[in-house]
């Protein structure tokens, strides 16, 4: 008990350093609240604990400090960490800045696209919004600010893009790597989920910074003149090249694997020192990129070329690191640890190596490489700090959620406060979230929401008759902690990038809260429409339907909220283009209003419609019974099924359910399993299965969404003269750009 009691003083202690009071002050009151139970609103009431009980359940106890949360930041979470700050220490990180400058500097608004795109490439390397606005902003912001962006607009399109490094597969923060456990999915699979909603994210804050640039009348960077043809020529190059050198390298993954069999690592091993060679022996032959000075002006733009064939080895521990997780399906902390071993035999052999080649000093070259070898490794450690600690601390509050039962009293709270409305629910879920995440990091903030509200969010809208798959209730949470980063008063990657830029913190993400709200409503738009994050998704001509009108509607979504389409929008042209973005977000409520969405038949087909269902699909269903607290209940599930087998009831064992022989009474539920999760119980009866009904396609309201931003656009299109405002603007419109600019 003494050696339990000093260690929960000494966490405290390493929080208040490491993160601050504020998470310190969120573990006490959950402390406080474990003794103080008796004495508590009837609605929270609890017996309370005593110390000992106390101290045995957080520390002695896998149910506390030493639990899921900090289990996953120690087994794979730090090596993702320590694979990220290696990869920045060799020069990756000021590789991908400067191929964005190169690829994106020319366009209207260039250096902000620029800010954007190396953001989502840094959140392969980085998981944490403020190191990502911190790495670079640095060079990003001066830039913009260069171009006639105002420090705070700057700032803020900073801030926006590195908060949504941390949604960007496949390296997704700590929190991502929760989702494995809390969800029961393999990571492969909530980097599909998550792949849609955060690319569609970051094209609108592409689309957001091209409207900033019109607004202001924004110059691109000057390039070097080239003929149209040379150009194309290039680019078309360019582009085949890239496509050629990517199938060449999966088909020769996958040839080598057939033909050696066991053998196949040792080979493909070899055959990657072999091109790590040869492309240090071809970035020899050009000098080292350097670091640009954000402070001069940038005259002109460098080729792409020029700068990615001094960093071609730089791709070699991503792409171990993206096949190991998405084709051998490795578990995450497997695939971190060989994208690291490549990484540091990289960082440990490439200064010495270009020395060998360039015929320079080799034991200095040697000795630089060994010392940023050592220093990136103590660096990595360094970061994981934070990330320990704050998993550590989260396991009070989760500790403190178990021991008391706290989560089903906020099962029937948020019940009581929303009347079981989920988009209430799903609202209020999102305001705890951002009041919390002014204090506490993203990591721990996912933990204490996911645990306190992700089964309340599934409970109500299962009896409420909405099966919400578990993953789209996680990517909520996951997405509102993210955006506490960046909403006033206290966000965290805010305040980094108004350091930078030397403007108002408040300001900056008052500004930046703004071009995020297009982030904000993707939640809310996959919890009732899954189909953004491919669940449910049939072929190719379904999938490319999808991405489609999920771009379409969150830049119709972002230029509403920004006031500008084709030229500046009047309020009832915005509202307009709402109702378009609605509309396409979710044909299936209008669908609802005159067609039914499901047919609901007899609990005897259950088993023949598991046994039909393809290959990933999930069944719907509803189940009634007592619950183990003796109340009846009512719920829609929706059940994730693997591929086909021949016995049906084999097929439902693998998803963690088991039933009676004619399949309408729940027998058995998995321990940790989907079914499980989703608060299914041995004894409940399956009383119905739903169907899809057949009704119109989506088509029919995709057509008219679309006609509607067409009609905006036309009208826009004719107010403006009949050309897009920046090409004829005139000095009042000049002068207009910049009273709205101040």
């Amino acid at each position: 008990m003494v050696t339990a009691g000093a260690g929960v003083l000494l966490l405290l202690e390493a929080t208040r350093r490491a993160l601050g009071l504020p998470m310190v002050g969120v573990a006490i009151l959950f402390m406080v609240f474990t003794f103080a139970g008796p004495w508590m609103p009837e609605v929270v009431q609890h017996k309370g604990a005593s110390l000992t009980k106390f101290l045995q359940h957080q520390w002695l106890t896998t149910e506390g400090i030493f639990g899921i949360a900090l289990g996953v930041s120690t087994s794979f979470v730090f090596l993702f960490v320590l694979f990220g700050t290696l990869l920045d220490k060799a020069g990756a990180g000021n590789w991908m800045m400067q191929i964005s400058i190169a690829l994106l500097g020319h366009l209207r608004g260039g250096p902000a696209k620029v800010a954007v795109v190396s953001s989502a490439l840094n959140g392969v390397v980085s998981g944490s919004s403020v190191s990502n606005v911190v790495s670079g902003g640095i060079f990003t912001i001066p830039l913009m600010k260069r171009t006639g962006l105002s420090g705070v607009k700057a700032g803020a399109i900073e801030a926006a893009s590195s908060i949504n490094g941390q949604i960007m597969p496949p390296v997704m923060g700590a929190a991502a790597f929760l989702m494995v456990e809390y969800v029961g999915i393999p990571y492969s699979e909530i980097v599909k989920h998550a792949l849609l909603p955060a690319i569609a994210s970051y094209v609108a804050l592409l689309y957001i910074v091209h409207l900033e640039a019109l607004k202001i009348g924004s110059k691109p960077i000057p390039r070097e003149h080239v003929a149209l043809r040379s150009r194309m020529l290039r680019t078309g190059l360019g582009l085949s090249g890239s496509i050629a050198a990517l199938g060449l390298l999966y088909y020769g993954i996958l040839a080598a694997q057939a033909a050696f069999g066991a053998a196949a690592a040792w080979v493909l091993a070899l055959a990657g020192l072999v091109l790590y060679g040869a492309s240090l022996a071809y970035a020899a032959r050009f000098p080292d990129l350097a670091i640009d000075d954000p402070n001069t002006p940038l005259l002109h733009l460098p080729r792409a070329w020029d700068v990615t064939r001094t960093g071609l080895d730089f791709l070699i521990p991503l792409v171990v690191l993206l096949w190991c997780l998405m084709v051998e399906q490795m578990s995450p902390g497997l695939s971190a640890f060989w994208a690291t071993v490549a990484i540091i035999g990289i960082l440990a052999t490439r200064g010495p190596m270009l020395a060998l080649f360039r015929r320079q000093d080799l034991p200095q070259a040697l000795r630089r490489s060994l010392a940023e070898l050592v220093d990136g490794l103590g660096l990595g450690a360094r970061n994981m700090i934070g990330i320990g600690i704050a998993t550590a601390t989260a396991g009070i509050i989760v500790g403190t959620i178990t021991l008391t039962g706290l989560g089903l009293m906020m099962t029937e709270l948020v019940e009581a406060v929303s009347g079981g409305n989920v988009m209430i629910m799903l609202a209020l879920i999102a305001v705890i979230s951002l009041i919390l995440g002014m204090g506490i990091p993203t990591t721990a903030n996912y933990i204490l929401v996911a645990t306190l509200m992700a089964p309340v969010v599934v409970e109500l809208g299962a009896q409420a008759g909405l099966a919400i798959p578990l993953i789209a209730v996680h990517l909520f949470v996951f997405y509102f902690g993210i955006m506490a980063d960046i909403t006033p008063p206290v966000g965290l990657a805010a305040f980094a990038a108004a350091a930078i830029s030397r403007e108002d913190p408040i300001k900056t993400g008052f500004q930046g809260a703004l071009y995020s709200l297009r982030t904000a409503v993707l939640p809310f738009v996959f919890v009732f429409n899954p189909g953004m994050l491919l669940i449910g998704v049939e072929g190719w001509a379904d999938l490319a339907a999808i991405v489609t009108v999920t771009f379409a509607a969150v830049l119709l979504f972002s230029a509403a909220t920004m006031g500008y389409f084709v030229t500046r929008s009047r309020l009832w042209e915005s509202a307009l283009l709402l109702v378009a973005c609605f509309a396409l977000f979710r044909p299936d409520w209008w669908l609802d209003r005159v067609y039914p969405s499901t047919v609901t038949q007899a609990p005897a087909t259950f088993l023949a419609e598991v046994a039909a269902a393809p290959g990933g699909q999930r069944l719907t269903f509803v189940v009634e019974g007592l619950s183990i607290e003796g109340e009846e209940v009512r719920k829609t599930v929706s059940l994730p099924l693997g591929e086909p087998q021949a016995d049906p009831a084999r097929r439902l064992r693998a998803a963690g359910l088991g039933v009676s022989a004619d399949g309408v009474t729940i027998t058995d539920v998995g321990f940790g399993s989907y079914a499980r999760r989703t608060g299914l119980e041995a004894g409940y009866d399956i009383t119905a299965v739903l169907k899809p009904a057949d009704r119109p396609p989506h088509f029919w309201v995709y057509l008219p969404a679309l006609a509607l931003a067409g009609l905006v656009a036309l009208l826009q299109w004719s107010r403006a003269g009949g050309l897009p405002s920046h090409n004829r603007r005139s000095g009042q419109e000049g002068l207009a750009a910049k009273t709205s600019e101040q």
